[in-house]
């Protein structure tokens, strides 16, 4: 960019939106910068001050069960987790191991004696457990739901540390606009994220996938999602195998991060880096020097990093980048060289590197090395933004947060942490609950999506939601006393659908619309099941569009006027083809109650939706019975060649006037024959 952008799009696009999480647009507008002069102009190379940089991997590797305190990656992932350190969280594992039991099989009773447990450790005083009784006060089971009490033990396992329940207190606070204390939480967690990434290089993201397109099972994205049954994934390993330096790098990533269905292995995932190296493949290395500077998977080692990253950088213009932090931080060389570290930047962002941009606005917003200048260092963190660096966004946040660059704003700033925050180590719920259902276990998988959408995740919702609607009885949902009942059920699933359309789902605000414009699991209400429509219609849907036209013609909830029925109708047919016979219905039945408004015809279309679903019964449970459809479709049949053959005869009975040929008579003129 030539000047500093007064107004600039940003979005976040860090995988295919089909599958995944809605990206973040953030417009950024000339009331936006702010006037507020920095503190100091000087250059901080003379003080050393480069605490700004200790957030992005300075401290010693922290395993995610030490960022991630009560991670339930002991009982998901046997053999890989920490051992109890004392009596109450001894108990509290126990618990949390029923009560997995008890979603994928083991049922109520197993889930009363997994609670007790819970609650007992948490009566203790243990903050994990108090954190997973919330949970079980949140969603209702095997104790009669109370949001009170839900967050009164999520604030408990809060101030003794609790990450996850840190995460439920500030999502609860964002949905209540209290921004004030919502931006605290999240930037303390968007802080703890951004330390489990890797020093220079943006780290792969588990993102929770989508289960579902609509009402259809996201098939093709859960195809990618089976890790080494996935036939994609074969072909890669058996080239890797091969000597594919490229497929050896791929399955390391896969293995290092645990993606596309895949179990973290680190180890191997270092063996498969280690033999694409050997045929000098350049982005291992690069990984193998930002592996060595952060010592995640092995002893921390600077001058193998620098070695690592020396050696990518011939042929991979991002390695710069770590090679500049390493000089920042005077790691792996004779001492610390701002003027070289700013060289390896400058190299990196001549290349269109995300991670140039963003290390250079970190030096200019600290003035290491350089004059401080704030302005140019967010110019850089929004360039870093475009092309998805969340670290990037999390300066942003910082920014709107304490007004230093940009204008203070809390909404703004609560929602970039949030971002970053969800990309954390108690993101790895979303790996297991994507492994359990493809493994078939939809109890487990509706367990742990439902922990992950009380912590905010919109996807989770959405997912936990769409199981609940898909499985019913089979989704495993346990509720105050048992099983949950059919109402139990409509209740936590219209929660979990309003929750994802309050974070910008279009398909579940159709749902909650639905819900309410036919009282499913709620109570009849036309004005809300209206502006759920609404919400839906803001997002381009189609049959939200079809539904406000319904409304508007018939007076539900909205307006009787004809003319925005049509216009509503109009604009679903735009936005979606397949919507045109639907739509010739409607606009046949506009046509009728503007020409023929007190005639008997008006009465008879109000009538159809009442008739409907009688026809349709009519037509599941007699037409389409095995015996009566076969006599129907062979009576169809007999119809339409009775019909042909009458066709065909009046065809012939009229050919010998219509068809005979023209034959020349003897004057040599064409003439019919006699």
């Amino acid at each position: 960019m030539r000047r500093f952008c007064y107004t600039l799009l940003v979005v976040l696009a860090l995988l295919p939106l089909s599958t995944l999480a809605r990206p973040f647009v953030l417009i950024l507008t000339p009331d936006d910068l702010s006037d507020t002069a920095p503190p100091s102009s000087e250059s901080a190379a003379d003080s050393g001050d480069t605490s700004d940089w200790d957030e992005f991997g300075d401290s010693d590797a922290r395993l995610d069960d030490e960022l991630d305190p009560g991670s339930w990656r002991p009982i998901l992932e046997p053999d890989s987790g920490p051992e109890p350190k004392t009596e109450d969280e001894a108990v509290y594992y126990s618990g949390v191991a029923k009560m997995i039991a008890a979603a994928s099989s083991g049922g109520p009773r197993v889930m009363e004696e997994a609670a007790s447990e819970i609650e007992a450790a948490a009566t203790a005083g243990n903050p994990l457990a108090q954190s997973a009784l919330g949970f079980l006060y949140e969603t209702g089971m095997m104790r009669e739901r109370n949001k009170a009490k839900a967050f009164m033990y999520h604030y408990f396992a809060t101030d003794g540390g609790n990450t996850q329940s840190k995460m439920v207190l500030a999502y609860t606070y964002s949905r209540q606009d209290m921004y004030d204390k919502a931006v605290e939480l999240y930037a303390e967690l968007a802080e703890i994220a951004v330390n489990s990434f890797l020093i220079s290089k943006d780290s792969p993201v588990i993102e929770p996938v989508r289960l579902h397109n609509g009402a259809e099972e996201n098939k093709e994205a859960l195809r990618k999602s089976r890790g080494e049954e996935d036939e994609d994934f074969q072909i890669l390993e058996y080239q890797a195998q091969k000597g594919n330096a490229a497929a050896m790098y791929k399955i390391g990533i896969f293995y290092y991060f645990g993606l596309r269905g895949l179990r973290r292995d680190r180890a191997k995932a270092l063996l498969w880096f280690l033999k694409a190296v050997e045929k000098g493949e350049p982005r291992s290395m690069e990984l193998l020097g930002e592996i060595y500077a952060r010592g995640a998977g092995v002893e921390r080692n600077y001058t193998k990093a620098l070695e690592w990253l020396t050696l990518a950088s011939q042929r991979l213009p991002s390695a710069y980048n770590g090679m500049g932090y390493l000089y920042v931080k005077g790691y792996g060389v004779e001492k610390k060289n701002y003027t070289k570290a700013k060289e390896y930047f400058e190299k990196a962002v001549d290349h269109d590197e995300a991670g140039g941009h963003y290390n250079l606005g970190v030096m200019y917003l600290k003035g290491v090395g350089v004059k401080r200048d704030v302005k140019l260092a967010c110019n850089y963190f929004i360039m870093a933004a475009k092309e998805g660096q969340p670290k990037a966004f999390y300066q942003l946040a910082k920014m709107f947060h304490t007004g230093v660059g940009l204008k203070r704003n809390l909404p703004m700033a609560t929602a970039l942490y949030k971002l970053v925050a969800e990309r954390g180590p108690w993101s790895s719920l979303s790996r297991w609950a994507l492994e359990s259902y493809l493994k078939g276990d939809v109890g487990k998988a509706f367990l742990l999506y439902s922990r992950m959408a009380e912590l905010g995740y919109e996807v989770a919702q959405s997912n936990a939601a769409w199981i609940l609607d898909k499985y019913r009885e089979r989704s495993m949902c346990i509720g105050e006393s048992g099983f949950c009942t059919d109402a139990e059920r409509l209740q936590r699933a219209h929660s979990l659908w309003w929750q994802a359309s309050e974070q910008g789902n279009e398909h579940a605000a159709l749902l909650i619309g639905d819900a309410y414009y036919y009282g499913r699991g709620t109570e009849r209400d036309y004005d809300r099941a209206a502006k759920a429509y609404m919400h839906a219609k803001s997002q381009s849907n189609a049959q939200a569009m079809f539904n406000l036209g319904y409304m508007h013609e018939h007076g539900q909830g909205l307006p009787f006027d004809l003319h925005l029925a049509k216009r509503y109708y109009d604009q679903a047919l735009e936005i979606d083809s397949a919507a045109k016979l639907p739509v010739t219905l409607a606009l046949t039945s506009l046509w009728i109650r503007k020409n023929y408004a007190s005639s008997f015809l008006v009465d008879l279309v109000d009538s159809l939706p009442e008739v409907y679903p009688k026809v349709e019964a009519w037509v599941e449970n007699v037409i389409m019975e095995e015996g009566n459809a076969t006599i129907l479709t062979l009576f169809v049949c007999l119809l339409t060649v009775l019909y042909l053959r009458e066709r065909q005869r009046r065809h012939v009975a009229a050919a010998p006037e219509a068809a005979l040929p023209l034959l020349p008579n003897e004057h040599g003129v064409l003439a019919a024959p006699h």
